[in-house]
């Protein structure tokens, strides 16, 4: 059992999970159409950390048998099965309030699940790190609280894509802290300088005004108001690559805050952080572990 997996277990008492008055087979539906993919660990330790994993998979293996869900094997895993939903499961899920918004992006043959598979297992490996954190301290996170693939409008026809917004209820004596953030999760795929342009982006995003339509004249104000009370902090996990080569990306995205001026505005304004996955694993996202791209020591991502 790795150190999430003990961690989520162990704690899972401790705060927010999954209702089990909900079936865990809609459950397991939900989560997939949320999150695209997820092994059969992964559903275990988000849904039913208490329970046995037997309990996950035979509800899959049901799923499975009514033509909902598939799967493929992950290569050199010990038979480790990844979970998506097929076409009729996408159908299925389609209208679920929960749901409601969020395209169905229904995976066709098992060559196109490879392909999604280490970067979607990754940002949901993300997720879970988050979500052991709030059960240890009695925060709410749950299974819905994390959207993959996130699109908002920057002008002049593009978008900025997120690979995660999450929503976060930090609970400190008695009182509510709803926190929000984007999060990008770096296997070090791409090169360091597109890495650090996203910045840029999420920059533009938040000074992007769409123009009025029709007779509406009066300014409607920035865009991210239409789904967010406040922008949300911008937060950078990385991984697949040497220590050295992960914090040669960090000084670069920290680089990007200083010398460009549209993002050192936004700096001010908005925290931005980074952190290595592995010690997102180790300690959990309220060590301090983050670095804060506008300077400063490492601290905890609700510190930024």
């Amino acid at each position: 059992m790795d150190l999430t997996t003990a961690r989520a277990t162990e704690q899972a008492s401790a705060g927010f999970t999954p209702s089990p008055t909900e079936p865990l087979k809609h459950q397991l539906l939900a989560t997939l159409a949320q999150h695209r993919m997820a092994s059969t660990r992964q559903l275990h330790v988000l849904l039913r950390p208490d329970r046995s994993r037997q309990s996950v998979s035979e509800r899959l293996n049901d799923l499975l048998g009514e033509r909902l869900v598939d799967f493929v094997v992950l290569p050199q895993s010990h038979r480790t099965r990844v979970w998506y939903l097929t076409q009729k499961g996408a159908r299925l899920t389609r209208d679920w309030p929960a749901l409601r918004g969020r395209p169905p992006y229904p995976i066709t043959s098992a060559t196109a699940a490879s392909l999604k598979t280490p970067h979607t297992l990754t940002v949901l490996r993300t997720h879970l790190a988050f979500v052991a954190d709030a059960r240890r301290r009695g925060d709410e996170h749950g299974h819905l609280d994390w959207t993959p693939e996130v699109f908002h409008a920057i002008g002049d026809g593009e978008k900025v894509v997120a690979d995660a917004v999450m929503h976060y209820t930090l609970i400190e004596a008695q009182q509510r802290r709803k926190l929000r953030a984007f999060v990008e999760v770096d296997r070090a795929t791409m090169s360091s300088e597109r890495l650090a342009a996203k910045l840029i982006e999420y920059a533009r995003l938040w000074t992007y005004e769409p123009q009025p339509i029709g007779r509406r004249r009066q300014a409607v104000g920035p865009g991210w108001l239409r789904w967010y009370p406040v922008f949300p902090r911008v937060m950078f996990v990385l991984t697949g690559a040497g220590r050295q080569a992960m914090d040669n990306r960090i000084s670069d995205l920290k680089a990007m805050v200083a010398h460009h001026p549209l993002v050192a505005e936004f700096a001010r304004e908005v925290p931005l952080g980074a952190v290595v996955l592995e010690d997102l694993d180790a300690y959990g996202p309220t060590a301090d572990v983050w670095v804060p791209l506008a300077g400063g020591k490492a601290r905890p991502w609700t510190e930024l």
